[in-house]
């Protein structure tokens, strides 16, 4: 089975909750629309390589650290697009959940997806109680304070940021959760993971930056100029489009750099650069050389 196919049957296991009874077939609808049809699946594809290089030994593990870190993330994207932060019409190049199911459906469906996102870690790693703790905790510090996609998004509601931490918090440290999850769930040693999540995270947040900057709705499938609207951090207002993809490619090679020594180093570095530099449109890369 490829990794896509197994990360879609995963999250339509853990979506199977909706269909049961006494769910809301509404709420259950905003759910289903937030996490399908799918999106690049990044995070949940780093997880399950990172545990294919620690030579995974128990997949029901690593599947449930996978679809917990992508359904925190379809969550994120939910509230992102509220009105009351990006207010986006379209995500994925369709309605948005709020313009979809209304705004009390979608903060519902948001908060159900992170608790769904523990439900399934706690189900899938059972058998694993001192994997599932650490996965459970990775997350958490994740999402939450001090410094997990929580804080992230608090700092646009701060006077000022620094760049970098903006783009650790919002953007790497998701990344890094499913670096370090991706270890654990294969009975790794986590933590000298994380360096590699976090490099990729800040590279995904600058190409995001660079794209906000370029490109337009109809090829995104969402709307475009958000940085400048909101007077959000970005690496282009900082460094120009040139600086800014010259940092996306300094940060794919740190990234590449951060692999930690095991079975699979080779095939996962040469994975990373690839799929890191797929990010800069290819006009652009051509012009900033």
């Amino acid at each position: 089975m490829d990794v896509m196919t197994r990360i879609e049957r995963a999250l339509q296991t853990a979506l199977a909750r909706t269909g049961q009874p006494g769910c809301p077939p509404r709420l259950g609808q905003a759910m289903h629309h937030a996490v399908f049809p799918r999106g690049a699946r990044i995070r949940p594809r780093l997880t399950l390589a990172v545990a294919a290089a620690c030579g995974e030994d128990a997949p029901a593990v690593s599947d449930a650290a996978a679809i917990g870190i992508e359904l925190m993330h379809c969550a994120s994207l939910v509230h992102d697009d509220l009105p009351c932060f990006d207010d986006a019409d379209t995500r994925r190049g369709r309605p948005s959940v709020h313009r979809a199911f209304g705004e009390p459906l979608a903060v519902l469906a948001g908060d159900a997806l992170i608790v769904l996102a523990y439900q399934t870690l706690a189900q899938g790693a059972a058998a694993q109680p001192l994997r599932l703790g650490q996965l459970v905790l990775t997350l958490g510090q994740a999402v939450g304070v001090p410094c997990g996609i929580v804080a992230g998004q608090a700092w646009e509601c701060e006077p000022a940021a620094d760049l970098a931490q903006y783009q650790r918090e919002k953007t790497g440290a998701l990344f890094a959760a499913a670096t370090v999850s991706g270890a654990v769930a294969a009975g790794s040693e986590g933590e000298p993971w994380r360096g590699l999540g976090a490099a990729l995270g800040e590279a995904f947040q600058v190409a995001d930056d660079i794209l906000d900057a370029t490109s337009d709705a109809a090829t995104l499938g969402k709307p475009v100029g958000q940085d400048l609207a909101h007077a959000r951090p970005s690496a282009v207002c900082q460094l120009g489009l040139d600086g800014a993809i010259m940092h996306l490619r300094h940060l794919a090679e740190e990234a590449v750099d951060a692999v930690p020594s095991c079975l699979g180093q080779s095939a996962l570095r040469s994975h990373i650069l690839t799929e890191t530099l797929r990010l800069i449109p290819q006009e652009l890369a051509r012009t900033a050389a």
